[in-house]
């Protein structure tokens, strides 16, 4: 486990001390299954980025505050230069980087997501989170399952969906690819 993850485990665990609330409670609240919660909280599997946005949420912080421990500030418009966004280390698999980190109360979570191309031999790992999320793929194939429906998408395809269904994606044709993320 990194340092990034465990403090990132640490700053969820005060948040639900602080709130006076359980594991249990605090999954249920967010409509997560508490087995998977607990293993979120322990370190045993990674927090999906989609299960951070909605924690986030529900204590009324910005999620740049629950991964990096130091709260956004802008209100009004936010620039990030190309190759200045902050890289967010969730999962294996994918490379996110944060493209509105420096904003305060966003109403949705912008990503540049890399899905590495070891992903493509390996089997989709599949998660949920509260929400909606809309994925607009900039190079490379990529398979898509929603809801147990697979798609193959491409340059310039997009998809939208309720990520309440299980989904994941994994990179095809042995090369990376490249999307834009909005978890809402």
């Amino acid at each position: 486990m990194t340092e990034e993850t465990k403090d990132i485990i640490a700053r969820v665990k005060v948040l639900r001390e602080i709130a006076e609330i359980s594991q249990e409670e605090l999954s249920r609240e967010l409509g997560f299954d508490s087995a998977e919660y607990a293993q979120w909280e322990t370190g045993e599997k990674d927090f999906p980025i989609g299960v951070l946005v909605e924690i986030a949420a529900h204590f009324k912080i910005d999620l740049t505050e629950l991964i990096n421990g130091r709260p956004s500030r802008l209100t009004s418009y936010c620039i990030t230069r190309a190759g200045k966004a902050p890289e967010v280390s969730r999962r294996p698999m994918y490379t996110y980087w944060n493209l509105a980190y420096k904003f305060h109360n966003k109403r949705g979570e912008p990503f540049l997501v890399d899905a590495n191309p070891e992903t493509e031999n390996k089997p989709l790992s599949l998660n949920t989170h509260p929400g909606h999320e809309f994925n607009y793929v900039l190079e490379g194939k990529l398979l898509i399952s929603i809801g147990g429906h697979e798609e193959e998408l491409g340059p310039g395809d997009s998809v939208y969906y309720d990520s309440n269904e299980p989904h994941g994606m994994k990179a095809l044709g042995g090369q990376r690819a490249r999307f834009l993320a909005l978890v809402l």
